[in-house]
């Protein structure tokens, strides 16, 4: 096995552009100068074989009214469609062309760690004019996705998607296919949109609540969440304010059209690779019955809408019947925005589309408050409460004690006292609508899980904040690349793993190198499969992760920002012989 010496990895990547990004070293093409000449093309073309070359690039892009620097991949944004065949070996050429240091992750994939793309903790990152070379055997079949792990490039366009045709048969059938990439576009440079994040968290949030608004709070709720300096709509950091949502790289205005024929079975490979957005998935007139989650073939469920949280991939099957044209609707969580395109049996037929809905409000079960009443203290004290009930300052005597693991200091807001298991939640916002949705209990896996042994131990984790000062972090503690003790598996270790959510914000956490199980009330054997998982409000899940990927891998909240403000750490999982890779 080849030897890592992952500390000093950590040196290098944690400088300029590296493993956190440092937002503050901005490039120089965003520091005043001229937008380049050359516009990146709108959605990607597929590539395909044994020998493939992806070049990445400086560009800009252009959507609607706004314009904007980009990173462009074979000159588009999206960047190429990887179509690989399970069972056998990829060589994959990165060539840097950027002034700054570049990475990929292949988002989903099972490779070896030293290929996994993540800037001081796998490698030292590609350098301006070099090429990086990741050669690794196909041992899986899906929808996937690729993106940067530099900074934050990937928001700025450097992401792509990713499928997988099994060796066998596929399970999906379907006439045609469609992948579906979604994420967003904004003309001010990302670092100074995370600039702006940390000296305001709700910079953007232009739905801020006021005594003459027309939302079911009362008095007294208005009271509590005054005295919390937080806000029943603070859902997603940026919102559409700032963004246009793309899908395929395409926004709203720009008529995206992908044709069909009545009868035909459609399948559609959603890939949420947004940067900070929860998107709402739906086709009015059209049911969808999901097949896949995060490229684990599941038993099918049928729907109307789903929530797909940043990172995650779903396949669904429709059939469209005798409309000339159905309406895609991919609307932001906190509905400041949506993206749009068609499914058209005619060129050019259009359905009606439907108009945002009222923007959601967070309750006090996404405050932590699901089952009972009450916060523990953390920098900031929250008393116990009721919903409706007005908020009294806590006394020390009150507070329950904070978990051992969690550590109190500036980046701990709160701890919740009482959060309860929300994988029957539908997400934020979907809880009420009239139609079927999808949550995570509806999941069962398609084939039987390998491993069905009993963990042998727990692990709890918080995810923790101060979103006054937009601080983000697990158990309390930002992510440091000098100081910090990585999480330790043993190898081929089975160990139960407990997210509980501290914040009012949903997480999407991914865990590199790994699929793990949902714990969410299926047979033990049918558990389903992902590699990321929303952490709804004030609530918590559980997954049971088998640690037979030797090597170090990133985990983190796959909000980008979140992660550059330091929701991350490093998972380490000993090689067969008990050392670390």
């Amino acid at each position: 096995m080849i030897t890592v010496n992952r500390r000093k990895l950590l040196g290098a990547g944690a400088t300029g552009m590296g493993l956190l990004g440092l937002a503050g070293a901005v490039p120089a093409w965003a520091r005043g100068g001229n937008l380049l000449d050359a516009t990146a093309r709108k959605g990607f073309d597929e590539v395909t074989g044994s020998n493939i070359d992806l070049t990445v690039a400086r560009s800009a892009f252009t959507t609607g009214k706004k314009r904007g620097g980009a990173i462009a991949i074979n000159g588009s944004i999206p960047g190429p469609l990887l179509r690989l065949k399970e069972g056998t070996t990829v060589r994959l050429n990165v060539h840097n062309q950027l002034e700054e240091d570049t990475s990929i992750h292949w988002h989903g994939l099972i490779v070896p760690f030293r290929f996994d793309g993540v800037p001081g903790v796998s490698f030292p990152g590609v350098k301006p004019g070099e090429t990086f070379t990741a050669e690794f055997p196909v041992r899986q079949s899906g929808t996937y996705w690729w993106h940067s792990h530099s900074g934050l490039q990937e928001q700025a366009g450097h992401y792509g998607p990713i499928v997988i045709d099994p060796a066998g048969p596929d399970p999906v059938q379907a006439d045609r296919e469609y992948v579906v990439v979604l994420s967003e576009f904004s003309e001010t440079d990302p670092n100074v949109l995370y600039d702006k994040l940390k000296k305001s968290s709700d910079y953007f949030n232009y739905e801020q609540t006021t005594w003459t608004d027309d939302y079911p709070l009362s008095g007294a709720q208005r009271r509590t969440w005054a005295k919390m300096r937080m806000s029943p709509v603070d859902i997603l950091d940026i919102t559409g304010s700032t963004y246009t949502y793309l899908i395929n790289g395409h926004g709203p205005a720009d008529n995206l059209e992908f044709t069909f024929q009545p009868g035909e079975r459609i399948r559609l490979r959603f890939i949420n690779s947004g940067a900070a957005t929860f998107f709402n998935i739906r086709i009015p007139g059209l049911p969808m019955t999901v097949v896949q989650a995060d490229g684990q073939n599941v038993e099918p469920v049928e729907v109307d809408e789903f929530q797909i949280g940043i990172a995650e991939t779903y396949d669904v099957l429709v059939t469209p019947g005798n409309e000339t044209a159905y309406t895609m609707v991919a609307e932001s969580m906190d509905r400041s925005g949506m993206g749009i395109a068609s499914l058209a049996a005619a060129p050019g037929a259009r359905a009606a589309i439907p108009p945002l809905r009222d923007p959601p409000l967070l309750t006090m079960t996404d405050m932590g408050m699901g089952g009972m009443a009450g916060m523990a203290a953390g920098s900031e004290g929250i008393s116990g409460m009721s919903s409706g009930q007005e908020m009294s300052p806590m006394k020390k005597r009150d507070a329950p004690k904070l978990p051992a693991n969690v550590k109190k200091g500036p980046g701990l807001a709160m701890v919740a006292a009482n959060p309860v298991d929300r994988s029957g939640d539908p997400g934020v916002g979907l809880a009420d609508v009239p139609h079927r949705t999808l949550n995570y209990r509806k999941l069962r896996a398609l084939t039987p899980n390998k491993d069905n042994r009993t963990p042998s131990r727990r692990m709890e984790i918080h995810l923790t904040s101060n979103m006054d000062r937009y601080m983000w972090s697990f158990d309390g503690k930002k992510f440091s690349a000098v100081s910090d003790d990585p999480i330790r598996f043993a190898y081929n270790e089975r160990v139960r793993v407990k997210l509980i959510n501290d914040t009012m914000m949903a997480h999407p956490i991914h865990l590199h190198g790994h699929f793990f199980e949902l714990v969410n009330g299926a047979p033990a054997d049918r558990q389903p499969l992902k590699h990321t998982v929303n952490v709804q409000p004030g609530g918590s899940v559980e997954f049971d992760l088998t640690a037979d990927e030797p090597g170090d891998w990133a985990f983190h909240c796959h909000i980008l920002y979140h992660l550059v403000a330091g929701m991350f750490q490093i998972v380490t999982v000993a090689n067969p012989a008990g050392d670390e890779a």
